[in-house]
């Protein structure tokens, strides 16, 4: 939303204090738009998303105007072209004119959150670059949980655990986080980290003590220990290098107390301790493969026995026999292991169906029959609404329902040579 003739730029006021969440202002200008309105104050304690930092919310009220409610603020942007922090409100800014006084109040727990997580971010970037000079290509905070994107072909976990290690020693150390200004020059001989990519005449520094100074415009904790803590998640290779996910503070406590619950309920039903989880779990799945291939063994032993069964008692449509059959408890595994054996085990055409929740089709036939199994089935599905397809010898396809299933084969049947 463009306010054009907006001249003066907002006065941040986290820049100084980001503790602050209760200020007062005078309204600029407002911009109605489909039901929601953007206010434009000449001085804001709101944090617009930038930076990988996602904004502020919180209310906008009029001093002494207890008749009008307080006015929600949704979501806060900086207009590109005045670089003005726009505050956007539901209910179209009720009451709210150029040149009213205003009260702001900001969700004190979400700043809290934010602040947490982007100072934590500091530490664990300059942790990343000190250990193994990993530099930090990009941040984002989401709502469950961070990410920075490291400019490396790969992290391993012995390197996260270090990392890891030196960040919370950082945090336990309660080091001073102080804000400080300087120049581009001034910044680049005091030996910044990392500079915005866009050239300023005066830059903001967040100063971590004895441990990073970086140029950054997010809000942050007045010292190390109120980061809380920070917890690795996890890691993915990404176009740019390696993604780290992390969480901070409260942020950390929540999540290590959801994992704490999810595996002491899998403890449970393994019957043994929350250690021994990554155990039982390999165990079982090693145990559930053995099952499934003495199953599949079974199966292979069913279908070699039904297909001749069926050959036996298959029309001799000359050069080969047919075998039209439709199983309804069984599913397409097993039709197409039983039309390999069939095609296999003789000179033979099987088209067959099964039910089940998708009911499907396969026909199939011995390598060098003139029919062709593919354009066969292609035909067959277009005729029923469905998708399915094969090479001339073996095909498979859906089908809507068991009677249109049955149905097909029959017609299938009528169109062999």
């Amino acid at each position: 939303m463009s306010l054009t003739g907006v001249i003066t730029l907002t006065e941040r006021l986290y820049y100084t204090d980001s503790f602050l969440t209760e200020f007062e202002a005078r309204v600029v200008a407002v911009s109605r738009e489909a039901g929601d309105a953007a206010v434009t104050l000449d001085r804001s304690a709101f944090y617009p998303t930038s930076g990988g930092q996602v904004f502020d919310t919180g209310w906008l009220e009029l001093p002494g105007t207890s008749n009008l409610p307080r006015i929600r603020v949704k979501d806060v942007t900086e207009d590109e072209e005045t670089g003005n922090v726009l505050h956007i409100v539901e209910g179209g800014a009720q009451g709210l004119q150029p040149g009213a006084i205003v009260r702001g109040a900001i969700d004190a727990d979400r700043r809290q959150d934010h602040m947490q997580q982007h100072s934590g971010q500091h530490v664990l970037s300059a942790a990343f670059e000190k250990l193994y000079g990993f530099a930090t290509v990009s941040f984002h905070m989401g709502d469950e949980s961070c990410t920075i994107d490291l400019a490396s072909d790969a992290v391993n976990a012995k390197q996260l655990e270090s990392v890891e290690k030196l960040a919370n020693q950082v945090i336990a150390d309660d080091r001073r986080v102080d804000i400080r200004f300087a120049t581009p020059d001034e910044a680049r001989a005091l030996g910044v980290r990392k500079r915005p990519p866009t050239e300023r005449d005066r830059l903001r520094l967040i100063d971590i003590g004895d441990f990073d100074l970086n140029a950054c415009g997010g809000t942050h904790v007045r010292s190390t220990g109120q980061i809380g803590a920070i917890l690795l998640r996890k890691t993915e290779k990404v176009k740019q290098g390696v993604r780290v996910e992390f969480v901070c503070g409260l942020r950390a406590v929540r999540t290590a107390r959801r994992d704490f619950e999810t595996l002491t309920e899998a403890a449970a039903v393994f019957s043994t301790h929350i250690w021994e989880v990554p155990q039982q779990v390999r165990k079982s799945l090693d145990e559930i493969k053995s099952a499934q291939k003495a199953q599949h063994h079974l199966l292979e032993e069913v279908a070699e026995l039904q297909a001749k069964q069926l050959l036996q008692a298959a029309q001799n449509r000359g050069e080969y026999k047919l075998v039209v059959q439709f199983f309804p408890d069984r599913d397409l595994a097993y039709i197409k292991m039983l039309a390999q054996k069939l095609t296999r085990n003789g000179t033979a055409v099987a088209l067959l169906g099964c039910g089940g929740p998708q009911p499907s089709l396969v026909f199939g036939q011995t390598p060098g029959l003139e029919n062709d199994m593919g354009a066969l089935m292609k035909q067959t599905v277009q005729q029923l609404g469905m998708r399915g397809g094969g090479n001339r010898d073996m095909a498979q396809g859906g089908a809507p329902d068991r009677a249109s299933a049955e149905q097909a084969l029959l017609q299938a049947a009528a169109a062999l040579r």
